[in-house]
């Protein structure tokens, strides 16, 4: 359990040792950047602070977007003493902990701030402690998720907390953030595209862009150098924040080359350069969401088990972390570079995508047209539409699904993995058209 945040930093340490992120922390909700839409004038957040009535909340969005700091400024904002508890490392002794410390501060007439940290990794037994806490007001509880704590918090304790949910920075508050931080530094500025790059490599994550400003000033400054230029700033990326400069090459390099393995069929070299990036400080995260582009854009229908395996590697990478959670993504790599490949479904996309720009907004047929309303029926939506359930094979042969003058056809499955029987289902389907255009009846000529 972490000692009260606000007594951290104080004291005699020189401000110069004192990490880039703490030094750059929002002390008021002024300072916050970003989540306008819950610190902005009038928006909830700031209504909370401001009504000197604070309640148990959860904070749900992605790492590095502010959830701890605004649970530590409000612990400020009410003179309330802080405790916080991370769901990953912490168990029932860490409860059980900040219950008395929360006892002892009531006895001294403060209040109590408890804030856990992945709240959705406790099971619903630890969730259910808090909760005769909670109803009493021996402290607030905030919980600080990623995952939608519509199926990872129990509903007794959702009950009794609002949740709020934070977004990724966008690339001009990032910017914002990268300019305050060089701002700390001494000796060292970084140009003018350098301070865009960072911004958009960050990638929404606040903590992640000022670490990273951190470490490459750091690199460049035992490098004699008393600016970052956007070429300088590629080379300490990938040798200072990923540390994948063994050999020369560069990340990028290494999940491309992880990739075509995966591609071509070879899960050996797809486990080598998994592990290689593995070793080499890659996170594990960013390879899982890696690994599922893989499945949906190589193999596709031709296994549709390789998604749902990706999918279940990266959730249980999440549920048991690193090392035990990095087996599951291997499993998926291998699986992945055994299963059928097919770029089918992504080729079909990519051309739907640019038939749908080029033909702009064709009108919808009238047959399918929804018809909720007496208007819309009178109007002729719906009018003439076949069920397909209700003809041969389940299928309305003939029937126009296209815009009317639009025809094209995108996908077209090879003869692999499970993609030969939707072809072959495709092929009976079309013969089931033709033959319906055929004994369609020819309109009289007038």
């Amino acid at each position: 359990m972490a000692a009260d945040s606000q007594d951290l930093f104080k004291g005699s340490v020189d401000p110069a040792h004192v990490p880039l992120a703490e030094r750059l922390r929002p002390r008021t909700l002024d300072d916050v950047v970003g989540q306008k839409h819950l610190v902005g004038p009038a928006k909830p957040l700031r209504v909370a602070f401001e009504s000197g009535r604070p309640h148990s909340m959860i904070f749900w969005g992605p790492p590095g977007v502010g959830k701890t700091t605004l649970a530590r400024l409000m612990a400020d904002a009410f003179e309330a003493r802080f405790i916080a508890i991370s769901a990953v490392l912490g168990g029932v002794k860490d409860i059980r902990d900040a219950v008395q410390t929360a006892q002892i501060a009531q006895g001294q007439g403060l209040r109590t701030i408890l804030f856990v940290d992945e709240v959705h990794r406790f099971n619903k037994a630890q969730q259910d402690a808090f909760l005769p806490y909670v109803e009493s007001g021996l402290f607030t509880f905030i919980g600080a998720t990623t995952e939608n704590p519509s199926f990872e918090v129990n509903s007794a304790l959702l009950s009794r907390a609002r949740v709020y949910v934070l977004e990724p920075l966008s690339a001009e508050e990032l910017q914002e953030l990268v300019d305050r931080a060089v701002a700390q530094l001494s000796g060292i500025d970084f140009a003018a595209e350098a301070r865009v790059q960072l911004a958009a490599w960050a990638d929404g994550d606040a903590r992640r862009v000022i670490n990273a400003v951190e470490v490459v000033a750091e690199a460049a400054q035992a490098a004699g150098r008393d600016t970052v230029d956007s070429a300088w700033l590629e080379v300490a990326l990938s040798q200072n924040l990923r540390r994948f400069d063994k050999g020369g090459d560069a990340f990028y390099d290494q999940i491309s080359a992880l990739h075509k393995a995966v591609r071509g069929s070879d899960p050996d070299a797809a486990l080598y350069w998994f592990a290689r990036m593995l070793d080499g400080g890659a996170d594990p995260r960013y390879l899982s969401r890696r690994i599922v582009r893989m499945a949906v854009e190589d193999i596709g229908l031709a296994d549709p088990r390789a998604t749902e395996l990706a999918l279940n590697g990266a959730d249980l990478y999440e549920r048991l972390g690193s090392p035990e959670g990095e087996l599951a993504l291997a499993q998926a790599v291998v699986y992945l570079a055994c299963a059928a490949k097919s770029n089918a479904v992504y080729n079909a996309y990519k051309a739907a995508r640019k038939y749908a720009a080029e033909h702009g907004s064709a009108p919808v047929p009238i047959h399918l047209r929804n018809a909720p309303t007496k208007l819309m029926k009178a109007l002729g939506h719906g009018k003439a539409y076949r069920y397909a359930h209700d003809e041969p094979h389940g299928y309305a042969a003939a029937e126009q699904y296209f815009p009317d003058g639009l025809k094209a056809r995108f996908y077209q499955p090879t003869d692999r993995g499970l993609e030969a029987k939707i072809s072959d289902k495709l092929a009976f389907l079309r013969q089931l058209d033709a033959q319906a255009r055929q004994s369609k009846p020819k309109p009289e000529k007038g």
